[in-house]
C-alpha cells in the first residue's frame, strides 16, 4: 500500500507540472496578443471547483459551484475568502491578467485554457453566436493563432530539456560502460528468442561501439535490420535483430536486458547465519551449496530455493577460491548480508558538467528521448502494440516505489516529451487538430467554418474519450491475470 501511494503522489506531482506548463504556454502567447482567456485550470472541474480565484472581484472560492439560469451563470461557494479589493474593468480597456478566473479542478485527467472566442471542449459554435470582438482569438492572424496552439507542445518540450540539463548539472552522468561490465548482460526471453544469450558483453551496434551515455542506442538495438554484435566468451557473435522482436517487446511491456552483477558481501548484519557461517566482507559467493552463483541472477533463486536449511558456500577470499560453512539461511530466503553495488564493483565512467555545458546534454537528451518514442509509435498500430497500450496504471508504475528526485525527474522529462509529441498528432480536439486546420487555413486563405470546427472537435473528443477508456481497461485487465 505504501508504495501505491508513493507512485500516485508522483505521478499527480508530475501532471501537475506537465500540465499547468502546457496550458501556461498557450496562456501567455495568447495573453502576449491580446487575446482574452476566461479561464485558465489545473484539472478539469466539471459541476464543481475545489478552487476559483477571480482576480477582478478579489475573491477565492473553495468548492465552488456554478449554475446557469435563464442564461445567466451564477456562482455559489462553500466558502468564500477576501484576497485582495476588487478591481472592476474600464469600459472597452483591452483585457489583462484579472480578466481570468483561475482555478482548481477535481478531475485529474489534464487541464485547460478557456480561450476567449475559440471553439473547444468548454464552447460550441453557438457560444460564438455574437459579432467578434478585437480581443478574441478568431479575430486574430492565422499565424498567431497558430503560436497560440502550437506553444503548449512546444513549452512542453522545453521543459523536457530543461529538466534533463538541471538533472545533468546536478547528478551529472555516472555509468558503468558496457566495456566495463565483465559479467555481461542478462536477457529477456524475447531477446533469447532473437539470438541473445545471458552473459553477452554489448560490443557494436551496426559498427557503431556501444555507448552507455548514449541513452537511444537501447532503442535502437532492437529495431528491426539492425545488426548488434556482442562477446560470447571469446568469440565475437553478430545477431540481426528479426522484425519480430519489438513487436514481442512491446507485448511484454517490461525490461529487455539488465547489467549481471557478480556477488560481493560490502558488510555482515550482526546475528544472522553470514557471521555464523564464516563469510566475511569482501567475498564473492560464487556457489551456494552445488549451485554456482556467479551473479544475482542465479543466488537470490539459489537462497530462496533453499529458505529455512543451512549449505555450505564458496566464495573468492584475497585471490583464493575456498568453501565455507555451512551457513544458515532463514525462512525469508536472507543470510544477512549487504551486498556491493554495481558501481562499487565495476569501473564508474562520471562526466560532470557546467551549467553552460549541462544545456546541450539536456537537449541530447531530449531530442533523443523524442526520436526513440517516435520510432516506437508505429507498434500501436499492431496488434501486440495494441495490446500494450496503458493508462494511468501504466503510467503510475514507471515511478520508484519510494521517493528518489532523481527518477523521478527522469520520469517527469520523458513523460513531457510524451506530452509535448502526443498532443501535436493531427485528431481534432489535439492542439494538433488545431494546428492541422489553421495550417490548412494559411494554405487555401479559407477560414473553416465555426459549426466544422466544433463537429470536428465533438469527433475528435469522442475518439480520445473511447482511447481512455481502453487503455486504462488494458490496465485492469493487466492487474486482474497476474
Amino acid at each position: 500500500m505504501e508504495s501505491f501511494i508513493f507512485k500516485a503522489l508522483q505521478l499527480i506531482l508530475a501532471l501537475v507540472i506537465l500540465v499547468t506548463i502546457h496550458e501556461f504556454g498557450h496562456y501567455i502567447f495568447a495573453r502576449m496578443f491580446g487575446i482574452k482567456v476566461n479561464r485558465f485550470y489545473l484539472f478539469f472541474n466539471p459541476w464543481f471547483s475545489i478552487l476559483k480565484y477571480n482576480p477582478r472581484q478579489g475573491t477565492l472560492q473553495v468548492i465552488a459551484y456554478s449554475r446557469k439560469r435563464d442564461g445567466v451563470e451564477t456562482d455559489t461557494a462553500w466558502k468564500t475568502i477576501r484576497v485582495g479589493r476588487p478591481h472592476p474593468a474600464a469600459p472597452d480597456a483591452a483585457p489583462t491578467w484579472r480578466d481570468t478566473i483561475y482555478g482548481l479542478g477535481w478531475l485529474p485527467l489534464g487541464g485547460y485554457c478557456d480561450i476567449a472566442g475559440m471553439v473547444d471542449e468548454t464552447k460550441s459554435s453557438k457560444d460564438l453566436a455574437s459579432e467578434p470582438q478585437p480581443w478574441e482569438f478568431r479575430s486574430k492572424a492565422a499565424w498567431k493563432r497558430l503560436l497560440v496552439m502550437v506553444a503548449g507542445v512546444l513549452l512542453n518540450f522545453v521543459l523536457a530539456i530543461v529538466i534533463y540539463a538541471g538533472i545533468a548539472f546536478h547528478w551529472g552522468d555516472r555509468v558503468v560502460p558496457y566495456q566495463a561490465m565483465t559479467e555481461g548482460l542478462d536477457f529477456s526471453e524475447e531477446m533469447h528468442e532473437a539470438g541473445f544469450r545471458d552473459g553477452d558483453r554489448l560490443l557494436s551496434l551496426d559498427g557503431r561501439p556501444f555507448n552507455a551515455l548514449d541513452a537511444s542506442q537501447r532503442w535502437d538495438m532492437v529495431q528491426p535490420g539492425a545488426r548488434v554484435a556482442v562477446l560470447r566468451g571469446t568469440d565475437t557473435v553478430e545477431i540481426d535483430i528479426p522484425d519480430r522482436l519489438i513487436h514481442s517487446l512491446a507485448k511484454s511491456n517490461s525490461g529487455f536486458m539488465a547489467m549481471r552483477v557478480p556477488v560481493y558481501i560490502e558488510r555482515l548484519m550482526p546475528g544472522e547465519g553470514a557471521i555464523a557461517g564464516g563469510l566475511k566482507d569482501g567475498d564473492r559467493i560464487v556457489a551456494v551449496g552445488t549451485v554456482e552463483t556467479p551473479t544475482m541472477s542465479e543466488f537470490m533463486p539459489a537462497l530462496a530455493a533453499r529458505k529455512g536449511v543451512s549449505a555450505h558456500f564458496t566464495v573468492v577470499r584475497d585471490g583464493r577460491t575456498m568453501q565455507v560453512g555451512p551457513v544458515h539461511i532463514n525462512d525469508d530466503g536472507k543470510i544477512g548480508i549487504q551486498l556491493k553495488t554495481p558501481n562499487q564493483i565495476f569501473d564508474v565512467e562520471e562526466v560532470h558538467y557546467s551549467l553552460l555545458g549541462a544545456i546541450p546534454r539536456g537537449w541530447q537528451l531530449g531530442t533523443a528521448q523524442l526520436g526513440s518514442y517516435v520510432s516506437s509509435l508505429k507498434l500501436v498500430f499492431s496488434k501486440e502494440g495494441a495490446q500494450s497500450v496503458g493508462g494511468f496504471g501504466t503510467l503510475g508504475s514507471l515511478f520508484p516505489e519510494k521517493w528518489d528526485w532523481y527518477s523521478f525527474w527522469q520520469i517527469t522529462a520523458f513523460l513531457s516529451v510524451i506530452l509535448a509529441f502526443m498532443n501535436i498528432i493531427p485528431i481534432p480536439a489535439l492542439d494538433g487538430g488545431y494546428t492541422l486546420f489553421l495550417l490548412v487555413e494559411i494554405i487555401t486563405r479559407r477560414k473553416p467554418s465555426e459549426r466544422f470546427l466544433e463537429i470536428a472537435n465533438m469527433i475528435g473528443m469522442g475518439f480520445l474519450f473511447m482511447l481512455l477508456l481502453y487503455a486504462n481497461a488494458n490496465d485492469i485487465f493487466r492487474f486482474l491475470i497476474k
